[in-house]
């Protein structure tokens, strides 16, 4: 059975672990971080024509203010997002495919003007010209440390690219031979460097095609 090692943190990690066995692979949650709510100043709702959510950290850990935004549309990146929104209280959600640049294209397409993007401390959003963003950081990825250890596997899970920067300081430069790696971004693989044994990337954004990848990483 394919041993798949999983980085990121919770609930993700075990949501992705769940998924993992469900196609018939051995899941290993061993995340490198804790994620934790910041406080945040508030916008005025009625400066807003929406709000974007590019986690579900962020509908999560929001807090006692998103009621506030409730009315607005809600913009989520993928289905995960958007069902933590809809938990949240949010009723109008538009959803993307998993991928911010097409998002800020939603966006255009629905005409937004002033958007309220609830994220986290390191997104990796660019501006759009077509739309005036306002971000308000609701949480923030903190590092386990010492790390966990992290147990043999066929291969390694990266879903962020802080998680792959990490994942380069702990495993030392002479040992990467040993590890294959699967990314679910190229944002991802780029910051956990060179010298692993293989180095895949996963073909969109998502849980599914990560996944997919770790059945035929060819």
């Amino acid at each position: 059975m394919t041993r798949l090692l999983i980085l990121r943190p919770e609930p993700g990690a075990s949501a992705t672990a769940a998924r993992a066995a469900a196609l018939g692979f051995e899941a290993i949650p061993a995340p490198l971080f804790n994620i934790e709510p910041r406080a945040w100043p508030p916008v005025d709702p009625a400066t807003l024509d929406a709000v974007m959510m590019t986690s579900a950290n962020a509908a999560r850990l929001g807090g006692s203010l998103l009621p506030a935004y409730w009315h607005l549309p809600l913009f989520a990146v993928g289905m995960a997002t958007a069902q933590a929104a809809c938990a949240a209280g949010f009723s109008s959600i538009h959803t993307g495919a998993g991928d911010v640049v097409a998002l800020a294209e939603i966006l255009r397409d629905h005409g937004m003007g002033r958007v309220l993007h609830l994220c986290g401390e390191d997104h990796h959003v660019p501006d759009a010209p077509w739309v005036r963003i306002e971000r308000r950081i609701v949480y923030a990825a903190q590092a386990i440390d010492p790390p966990p250890p992290l147990p043999e596997a066929d291969f390694i899970l990266i879903h962020s690219p802080r998680a792959g920067a990490r994942l380069a300081e702990i495993i030392p430069d002479e040992a990467r031979i040993r590890h294959r790696i699967l990314a679910i971004s190229a944002a991802a693989a780029q910051t956990a460097g060179l010298g692993w044994a293989s180095f895949h990337i996963a073909s969109a954004p998502t849980d599914d095609a990560l996944l997919a990848l770790a059945a035929n990483p060819c």
